[in-house]
């Protein structure tokens, strides 16, 4: 029998006739990109909303952390974590630097603040702690620590798009955030990233700009090995369009989270998300770990897949434990991470996720089978 097919996530577009009327404009000036007219918008409005100091965009999130790193001139080690998706870890090593791996906690699977400060050497020079599913990591003590040791602190925040924490914009802590725009994101621009800074730090973004532009400052002049990391007008198009939505949407994705936690809740060997409560929440990603459940997670991922439901290892395996790191690093290193890894899935969650799918979803979680197909 055909299954209906629900995937983990489906990107969030706005009305169509709200895109085409700006697609208009663009035909009409042929301005496509290099920081058009859409493109400095989208900065002012982003500015705002995201409550924060400055802002540069780029053509995708990688590029803005790897493009972050190189501005920041960092040499030797960077603490951060296996437990994110493979960008983190990528752009330390594009820039010639040596990750170090500090292993995560159990709760909400932030990087360890216990584990943090033996991880620093003379050698280390930053750290680069991501949010993981919206979860906010500990930015008072990772930042009391990096104080202590003159350590740079550079947040991976591609989950935590429109988020606060102690009522200050999320992007504003540490010494400079990541955002992420990509197309599966509760904020897209199709493709699309972002650094901010907490208070305005116009040398930082001018260093950012040019390495975002080739490194060309004028017509005659190139003053650095830069690279190609401009977001074009049809991608900012886009996010002023879902920027006028996102909150709405966000607000559905809260419903669709709170039915999961309303149905799972309370089921031996189901661990769910906490939430802190100072931290105003996205609804990004519905992770569920199955810790001693009667399934394993491997065996709810099967069950769901034979009924049409994709769900997502994520994430699976941890980053010290890919092949391109083979040798180098070790997941028993981190074995919190590792473990946590086999355990979690990342259910279904979007704004136009209907309610009788959670709770099909959640009756083969708990079943094997829902109980009509």
């Amino acid at each position: 029998m055909d299954h209906k097919t629900i995937n983990v996530t489906r990107a969030s577009l706005p009305p169509l006739e709200e895109y085409e009327a700006m697609l208009q404009d663009i035909w009409d000036s042929a301005w496509l990109t290099n920081m058009g007219k859409y493109h400095e918008e989208l900065k002012k409005q982003l500015l705002t909303y995201l409550g924060v100091g400055s802002i540069e965009l780029f053509v995708n999130g990688h590029s803005a952390l790897e493009l972050l790193l190189q501005a920041m001139d960092l040499k030797g080690e960077v603490i951060t974590t296996p437990f994110s998706f493979a960008s983190t870890t990528h752009a330390i090593v594009r820039n010639g630097l040596k990750p170090v791996f500090c292993d995560i906690n159990d709760r909400d699977y932030t990087i360890d603040i216990d584990k943090l400060e033996a991880l620093i050497t003379p050698e280390t020079s930053a750290i680069v702690p991501v949010h993981v599913y919206g979860n906010v990591c500990a930015v008072h003590d990772i930042q009391e620590i990096a104080d202590k040791h003159h350590l740079k602190v550079i947040y991976d925040a591609a989950h935590t798009f429109g988020e606060s924490y102690d009522g200050k914009g999320i992007g504003t802590y540490g010494d400079a955030s990541m955002f992420s725009f990509h197309a599966t994101k509760v904020f897209n621009t199709i493709e699309g990233g972002a650094v901010t800074t907490g208070k305005p730090n116009q040398e930082l973004m001018e260093k950012l700009y040019e390495l975002k532009n080739f490194g060309i400052l004028g017509q005659e002049e190139v003053a650095s090995v830069g690279a190609n990391g401009k977001m074009n007008e049809f991608c900012a198009a886009m996010g002023l369009c879902n920027l006028r939505h996102v909150d709405a949407w966000i607000q559905k994705r809260k419903a669709i989270f709170e039915r999961y936690m309303e149905v799972l809740g309370n089921i031996p060997g189901i661990l769910l998300p906490l939430r802190n409560h100072n931290v105003k929440f996205n609804y990004a990603y519905m992770p569920v770990r199955f810790h001693q459940f009667g399934f394993s997670r491997d065996q709810i991922y099967r069950n769901l897949e034979k009924y049409g439901i994709h769900a997502r290892k994520y994430f699976y395996p941890c980053i010290n434990a890919y092949a391109c790191y083979q040798g180098a690093y070790h997941p028993e290193d981190t074995p919190v991470a590792k473990l946590v890894s086999e355990e979690i899935l990342t259910l279904p969650i979007y704004p136009d996720l209907e309610l009788t799918d959670v709770d099909r979803i959640c009756q083969i979680i708990l079943n094997g089978k829902p109980d009509r197909v």
